[in-house]
């Protein structure tokens, strides 16, 4: 089953560290996480890809520090290093921007301002390089009325001074703190901003919130397929037994054959179900097995609840239905190397599709952090469950698809609408559709 407790970096707290080129940011990434984690030279921009590393910091707990390159930096190369750093943005739980203090806002750091307002991202501003600043009495006392300002407001809503807005126009919770990585000088306040400001993911709710009371007793059927490395479970699996057994309940695990020799020994023993969870791939079988009275809901579907992204999923999906011959589907994944959805997205799901439209559809495909800017070309998005891409992520390219108007859902709702069993998982749910 592997390390199941190690916490995913999908459930971790991503902050991700922005400014321009020589603000010191790779400085404080390494005064914030304490470990040399970015290579800092006096050469501006020496941060060529953003560095990910996945840690423990208290008072946060388990996160993912982001270290990205310059967001000023220039040439062929620096816009490719601008693109990278907007693709991560999608997937930051909490931003920081560093900022030099001795130059003040430049236009460009303003214009991440605008990026994290727009992506609703919570944000610091760290005004860093403040020991050459604190020479002077005046300008000590000013910088420490900024951070008291900000460890008070507690990461609520207030106007940037620094930003050029109007008061009012930032609505993400923000804060703003004066720190020094070369002296640590409020290092620890900032730490302290980004677990306030990152405690909404650390207590974010489970798999089956509001589904499951102590002493219930779920049945998970789980094909042991090519789709799960070898000796392990893949990660919805392994989340929702985690799950099952911190609320004092049991889990039932059993493959799709054994299901229901399974069903029949517990309504020996008078052992009431609170619901069976499947597969996606194992849905048509294991819908034919479980008594309608049984509430009977998919790992992927739950999963896309998680994700906040469940209701949009299940109204995308009926574009299955309009599907004409020539239409573009992208199938989007969010694993690369280890592949835990294998061939499902590119081969299982294609074939269904057209089975199922009688079609003759062209099918696309993107894999790990890349997700097309355009979706025009695309009749609609069907991406898997995300377990590997944290929940903003996931978010983030559901609005993107909304804004362009292109129906966006999921691997195992198309699975369940084609094969006619989404009302039925729905409302095992508690959804209606």
């Amino acid at each position: 089953m592997g390390m199941m407790s190690e916490a995913p970096s999908s459930e971790r707290v991503q902050i991700g560290f922005f400014g321009i080129r020589n603000a010191g940011k790779s400085s404080v990434v390494n005064a914030v996480t304490g470990q040399n984690l970015s290579v800092i030279s006096d050469t501006p921009g020496t941060t060529t890809d953003p560095v990910r590393k996945a840690m423990e910091i208290s008072p946060i707990g388990p996160v993912v520090v982001i270290d990205t390159p310059g967001f000023d930096d220039e040439g062929e190369l620096g816009t490719m290093r601008v693109a990278k750093t907007k693709e991560t943005l999608r997937r930051v739980d909490v931003a920081v921007l560093v900022v030099d203090s001795t130059l003040g806002m430049r236009p460009k750091d303003r214009e991440l301002l605008d990026i994290f307002e727009k992506l609703r991202i919570p944000y610091i501003v760290a005004l860093n390089k403040t020991d050459l600043m604190l020479q002077v009495p005046e300008a000590q006392a000013e910088m420490t009325g900024t951070v008291c300002q900000s460890r008070a407001s507690s990461g609520t809503a207030e106007d940037l001074k620094q930003s050029g807005s109007e008061a009012g126009q930032r609505t993400v919770p923000h804060a703003e703190i004066a720190v020094s990585a070369k002296t640590a000088w409020h290092i620890r306040e900032l730490k302290d901003l980004i677990g306030k400001l990152g405690k909404a993911k650390i207590s974010s709710r489970g798999l089956l919130d509001g589904l499951i009371e102590p002493g219930d007793l779920f049945v998970l059927v789980i094909p042991q397929d090519a789709s799960a490395p070898k000796g392990r479970l893949i990660l919805p699996e392994q989340m929702m037994i985690h799950e099952i057994l911190d609320h004092a309940s049991m889990a039932l695990c059993c493959q799709p054959p054994q299901l229901r020799q399974t069903l029949a020994f517990l309504a020996q023993s008078g052992k009431k179900i609170r619901m069976v969870i499947t597969d996606s791939q194992a849905f048509a079988e294991v819908s034919e097995v479980v008594p309608e009275e049984i509430p009977l809901a998919s790992f992927s579907i739950l999963m896309a609840r998680y994700k906040g992204v469940l209701e949009e999923a299940a109204r995308g999906v009926r574009a299955v239905d309009t599907l004409q011959d020539g239409d573009k589907v992208l199938m989007s994944e969010g694993c690369t190397h280890h592949r835990q959805c294998q061939d499902i997205g590119t081969v299982k799901i294609p074939a269904w599709l057209r089975t199922y439209t009688k079609k003759n559809i062209s099918i696309e495909t993107s894999s790990g952090f890349g997700f097309p800017e355009d979706l025009s070309p695309y009749r609609m998005v069907i991406h898997c469950g995300g377990c590997m891409l944290n929940e903003r992520e996931v978010q983030s390219r559901m609005r993107q698809a909304k804004e362009q108007g292109v129906p966006f859902t999921n691997y195992g709702i198309t699975i369940a609408y084609m094969n006619g069993i989404l009302q039925r998982s729905a409302k095992a749910i508690g959804l209606s559709l």
